[in-house]
């Protein structure tokens, strides 16, 4: 797979999707389950976001072994130190953003409509 088709796919599959999301979200939700499985939706691709994040660190790594990288500004040292500094701190980010989610996931598991308008 060509690195331009793993950009794209890193940025046309969240940002659409997200996008579609949060126009639909506009509406609101008819009951609390479906607050329930949109939550639990985006729980798992951000699970995935640690590992994704750390995998392009480690392959820039890999590119920086083979000796044969430059930085456009001659800071190639520092350059990678932010990159990585950054990589790793994301990945940290979308572990808490998913662990979060998971509490949120968790508690509107029991939350339901009175009268019987749904079960939880």
């Amino acid at each position: 797979m060509s690195n331009e088709t793993m950009a794209q796919l890193a940025a046309t599959a969240a940002a659409e999707s997200i996008r579609a999301l949060n126009h639909t979200l506009y509406a609101g939700f008819d009951q609390p389950g479906d607050a329930y499985s949109t939550v639990g939706g985006l729980s798992h691709p951000v699970s995935m976001l640690p590992q994704a994040l750390t995998m392009i660190r480690d392959a820039v790594q890999t590119l920086e072994r083979s000796g044969e990288l430059r930085s456009d500004r001659d800071t190639l040292t520092d350059d990678l130190a932010l990159a990585y500094e950054g990589l790793e701190q994301a990945a940290l980010d979308a572990q808490t953003l998913y662990e979060s989610l998971a509490r949120a996931h968790g508690g509107l598991s029991h939350i339901g409509m009175q009268d019987g308008g749904e079960e939880s």
